[in-house]
C-alpha cells in the first residue's frame, strides 16, 4: 500500500485543477539516479498500463509499476509547504540511506 497524507491530497487535487487535469490520477514511481542511487518521480496521469498497479488512498487514486511497487510498499506521500521546502515528500521505511534532499534513496 502507498498511503497519500491529507496535506498531500489537498496540494494534489489543487494541482490537478491548475493544470487542468482535473480526474487524473498521481502516478509515483522509482528511477535510477541522484546521490543515493534511487530517485522518487511523481507526476499527474489518466492512462494506466498493462504493467500498472492501482491503489486508492484517502480518497485519491495512486498508480504505481509493479517494479516501483516492491520499493515503494508502506511508503507515505506528503506534502510540505514549510520555509524549509516545499513539495511532494516520501516517506519510505524500505529506504535504508536518503541524500541530504531527500529525493533520492537506497535500499
Amino acid at each position: 500500500m502507498i498511503n497519500v497524507s491529507d496535506s498531500a491530497k489537498k496540494k494534489a487535487i489543487q494541482l490537478m485543477e491548475e493544470d487542468g487535469k482535473p480526474g487524473y490520477f498521481i502516478r509515483v514511481g522509482v528511477k535510477g539516479g541522484g546521490c543515493s542511487g534511487l530517485m522518487y518521480d511523481l507526476t499527474f496521469d489518466n492512462e494506466v498500463k498493462d504493467d500498472d498497479k492501482e491503489l486508492e488512498s484517502n480518497g485519491i487514486k495512486v498508480v504505481v509499476d509493479k517494479k516501483s511497487y516492491l520499493y515503494l510498499v508502506g511508503t507515505t506521500l506528503d506534502y510540505s509547504g514549510g520555509l524549509n521546502g516545499k513539495g511532494f515528500i516520501f516517506v519510505n521505511p524500505n529506504a535504508n540511506r536518503t541524500c541530504g534532499c531527500g529525493e533520492s534513496f537506497s535500499l
